[in-house]
């Protein structure tokens, strides 16, 4: 992933509206090919940072680039490679799925737009409601046409707003192995998203925007790590036994007793200090009757980071 050169580059982006600011200097990178997500909590700018890349509102300073191409200077250009999906699905109720793609094909004056629109019909499972009229689908249907109707014309890059909205978690589901396959063929897609277990199943990438900047950015275990340890949670079979663990461990880790017979200690996550653990339990005769660890998850990431549990809708 490293070795590959980057679809977007930002640099110093700036973007105020009146006398807010909302974009104070962010920065980052894309690579070819991956699933790159931006969160942040209400009003951090994510929306503003999609718009000013796909060219919708230009930004006040700071240079962005996709494909290499100046945002600001040569507009119509990166039109011809993006694709937008917003929040709510783009598509045309009072036609069918296929005129729907048929009427994107001509726009884009694609060749044999009726082909086009099969195959990609086929590709997102929709061939069976092909020539429904498109109120008539449920919201994961919709959502798939959108996203087909943006890859008409293959453009290098996709970006998506909150792909995964307003649907059922089996929709959600599919959705994803729809943009997993994006990038497996070859599209660039830098999706926001309210999940972040979404974020954390389908990027490659994430960016945490706060108060106009980015304030972390890497994979998903990278920004595990920015949250210290790990808890590990022992039960014992009785009261003495929890006792003895208790003040076992406590001159050495951080113990809690969750209740008479369950321990949750305070490690550093590696495995060699979770090893140590159970062999000072062992070598004192203690043997736990279960044990369970909780690894941080992003949504602790985002509090650290934001100090909010609020992600942007």
């Amino acid at each position: 992933m490293e070795n590959r050169p980057n679809a977007i580059e930002v640099h110093d982006l700036q973007k105020s509206f009146k006398k807010v600011d909302v974009l104070k200097g962010v920065d980052l990178e894309v690579k070819k090919g991956s699933i790159f997500a931006l969160l942040g909590s209400n009003g951090a700018g994510k929306t503003t940072t999609i718009n000013i890349l796909t060219t919708l509102i230009k930004a006040d300073g700071g240079t962005a680039t996709v494909d290499g191409i100046d945002v600001a200077k040569q507009p119509s250009k990166i039109r011809e490679r993006i694709s937008l999906t917003g929040q709510f699905a783009a598509v045309d109720n009072r036609l069918t799925a296929r005129e729907n793609l048929k009427l994107i094909g001509d726009l884009r004056h694609v060749k044999d737009p009726l082909k086009v629109a099969a195959e990609l019909l086929a590709k997102f499972n929709l061939s069976d409601a092909a020539d429904r009229r498109v109120v008539t689908f449920s919201g994961g249907m919709r959502r798939r046409l959108d996203i087909a109707m943006s890859l008409i014309g293959k453009p290098s890059v996709i970006f998506l707003d909150e792909p995964t909205t307003g649907l059922d978690p089996e929709a959600r589901n599919d959705m994803w192995q729809t943009i997993r396959g994006l990038a497996d063929g070859g599209t660039t897609v830098f999706l926001t998203t309210q999940y972040l277990e979404e974020a954390d199943q389908l990027a490659d990438t994430i960016a945490v925007l706060h108060q106009g900047k980015i304030v972390a950015t890497g994979t998903a275990n990278e920004l595990k790590r920015l949250v210290t340890g790990n808890h590990i949670t022992f039960s014992f079979t009785s009261e003495d036994e929890c006792h003895t663990a208790k003040t076992l461990l406590a001159s050495q880790y951080q113990v809690t007793a969750n209740d008479a017979v369950t321990l949750s200690i305070a490690t550093n996550g590696s495995t060699a200090q979770v090893a140590q653990l159970f062999i000072q339990l062992r070598d004192a005769h203690i043997e736990p009757a279960e044990f369970s660890q909780v690894s941080p998850t992003l949504d602790d990431v985002f509090l650290k980071l934001t100090g909010s549990n609020k992600k942007e809708k």
